[in-house]
Formats: C-alpha cells, sequence, structure tokens
C-alpha cells in the first residue's frame, strides 16, 4: 500500500510539474506576442535583448528545477495562482492600451499620451507587474532557493526600464498631468489608501 502511495504521490507531482510548467510557457508566450504586435519599435533595443537573454535562462533554470526537484503542493498551487493572476493583469494591460501603440521596453522615445484606464487607474506600469508577477509565481511554484536570483535581477531591469520611462515623461509636455498621475497610481503595487 505504501508503494501505491508513493506512486501516486509522484505521479500527481509530475502531472503538477507539467501543469505548471504549461502555464508558465503560456503566460510567458503572451509576452512574446506582445513584443511583436503590441510594442512599437523600429529596432530591439540593447535593454529588450538583455531582458530576453536573461528570460531564456530564467526559463532554463525554472523547467531544470521544477522537474528535478519535489516542491510542496501549495507552492505549486500558490505559484500557479499568481501565475494567473499575472496573465489576466497582462491581458487587462493589453486592453487598456490597444489604441496608445506603446513603445518597447528601453526605447527612450517621449510617450504619446497617459494611460489612466484599466489596471493603469492603480499601477503605472501594469505590463513590468505582470511580468514580475509572473516569473515570481513559477519561482514559487519551482520552491528553490536558487530561483530567488533570476527573479531579483528582472526585478532589478525592469525597476530601471521603468525609472527611465517615468525620466522621459518628465522631460515631456506631459509632465504636469503625469505628476498628478503619480500621486494617485502606484509605481508596480496599487497605493494603500492612507
Amino acid at each position: 500500500m505504501d508503494a501505491v502511495r508513493w506512486g501516486l504521490r509522484h505521479s500527481m507531482q509530475f502531472l503538477l510539474d507539467i501543469v505548471v510548467t504549461l502555464v508558465s510557457l503560456f503566460v510567458i508566450g503572451q509576452f512574446v506576442w506582445a513584443m511583436r504586435f503590441h510594442f512599437v519599435t523600429d529596432r530591439m533595443p540593447i535593454g529588450a535583448k538583455v531582458i530576453s537573454a536573461v528570460g531564456i535562462i530564467t526559463i532554463a533554470l525554472f523547467i531544470y528545477l521544477q522537474f528535478t526537484r519535489v516542491q510542496p503542493l501549495g507552492a505549486q498551487l500558490a505559484g500557479l495562482a499568481i501565475e494567473i493572476v499575472a496573465s489576466l493583469l497582462f491581458v487587462a494591460a493589453i486592453r487598456a492600451s490597444r489604441e496608445a501603440q506603446l513603445y518597447y521596453v528601453f526605447e527612450g522615445q517621449k510617450p504619446r499620451s497617459i494611460l489612466k484606464s484599466g489596471p493603469y487607474g492603480y499601477i503605472r506600469h501594469p505590463f513590468y507587474t505582470s511580468y514580475l508577477l509572473q516569473w515570481a509565481g513559477w519561482a514559487i511554484a519551482t520552491w528553490a532557493p536558487v530561483a530567488i536570483v533570476p527573479v531579483a535581477i528582472l526585478v532589478f531591469i525592469y525597476a530601471k526600464a521603468a525609472i527611465g520611462e517615468e525620466r522621459n515623461i518628465a522631460d515631456s509636455s506631459l509632465a504636469g498631468d503625469y505628476a498628478d498621475y503619480r500621486r494617485r497610481a502606484g509605481f508596480f503595487w496599487p497605493r494603500l489608501p492612507i
């Protein structure tokens, strides 16, 4: 009977590893789609290439960790839930910015407008938040301390990108309106009511 339970537990673990990996790759696939069809660029900026390289390395690491370690059921379910939230936030940000013709990350262009609808009503950088939630969710699902390293690198890169974009806005005709918007909407997370 113990062998049956052991076999069932490992079968469930393997099945959940597959589900976590497929959901993770689906969400990342959404991000790749946006790079091709949603964001505007004449060329892929070096910063976007760095993010892509770090992302590919992180995907390989996380798949390795997912299938070579045993994760607690709670960690995998929590990671999946966070990834689903990341996907929903990403879709909401796509819908809210459909007509805006947003530039690629690290493009360095002045924005044409300030988005304030959908998730932009609460978060100034919902795309970066969705990316961070995705990577953090998958890291939690792997339940490996080493998974924190690429997530920390990506937090640094996305924060640098967002700060650069905010500097571009501060140097544009939208600076005054954006200053008001910054007081209402959080950077990567919604502002808490005070």
